[in-house]
């Protein structure tokens, strides 16, 4: 049956695939015939994840894309991939003025620089094939809004969506396409440390035009068709998916 969504022979890496939008990933593509090399901090929940995936031939690498060992171990167990999606990310609501450069070298180191680098050596040992596309997933924070104290969390994403836009264009010669999704809220634990009470996120949820937040497996569904050669034709796009948040 035709489907140019399918992602038969395609070896594609997903970064954060230990919880939340990127096990989502992990768990749809694989559905659609990829083969996954799949990292994250988390083994318990890595395990979760690889046992959790459809077909043969999955790969999973524990790390902390943090850390320089970590980043070089797993890029020595990683083949030529035809796709990479980057979910790895952490958020600290803090009030900008209480902002310290732990706090801000911590969630950008995470959220934009060890993505950035994996990608830069990666292309250096010629990992990423012609034609590849790589995912970035960043948010509606930053690019189209913010919220109290997440000033932080908002320059990295827009960070990565600049990021997007030079490196499609610097990788073009190679026909690697380069895109984010931008999802509004989604129904995952990130803001599970109790800085966020469950009436306030009910509270929020009536915000969105359609009254819910997204759920992982809908950003899973826009990654796939990025990931696809359905987009062939797409490269720089910022992807916006947000129940119609940012429309009001």
């Amino acid at each position: 049956m035709y489907n140019p969504f399918s992602l038969e022979g395609k070896t594609i890496l997903v970064t954060g695939a230990s919880s939340g939008i990127g096990r989502a990933i992990a768990f749809e593509t694989s559905k659609l015939g990829a083969r996954l090399i799949i990292t994250g901090r988390d083994r318990e929940r890595l395990e979760k994840t690889f046992d959790s995936l459809n077909g043969q031939g999955h790969d999973r690498i524990l790390a902390d894309l943090t850390i320089d060992r970590d980043l070089d171990n797993l890029i020595s167990g990683i083949p030529q991939l035809d796709g990479l999606v980057y979910s790895a990310g952490i958020t600290n609501p803090v009030p900008f003025q209480y902002v310290t450069k732990e706090k801000l070298d911590k969630i950008f180191n995470l959220n934009f620089t060890s993505a950035a680098i994996l990608t830069q050596k990666l292309l250096q040992k010629k990992l990423i094939k012609r034609e590849a596309s790589i995912v970035f997933i960043s948010s509606v924070s930053g690019i189209f809004c913010s919220s109290p104290g997440g000033s932080i969390y908002s320059a990295t994403k827009g960070a990565i969506n600049g990021l997007v836009k030079g490196m499609a264009i610097d990788l073009s010669q190679r026909l690697i396409r380069v895109n984010s999704v931008c999802p509004g809220m989604v129904e995952t634990n990130i803001y599970g440390g109790g800085q966020i009470t469950e009436e306030q996120l009910e509270e929020d949820k009536k915000r969105y035009p359609l009254k819910r937040y997204g759920k992982p497996e809908e950003i899973a569904f826009a990654v796939i068709y990025l990931l696809s050669d359905a987009s062939k034709w797409v490269t720089g796009s910022n992807l916006l998916i947000d129940g119609g948040y940012t429309l009001l």
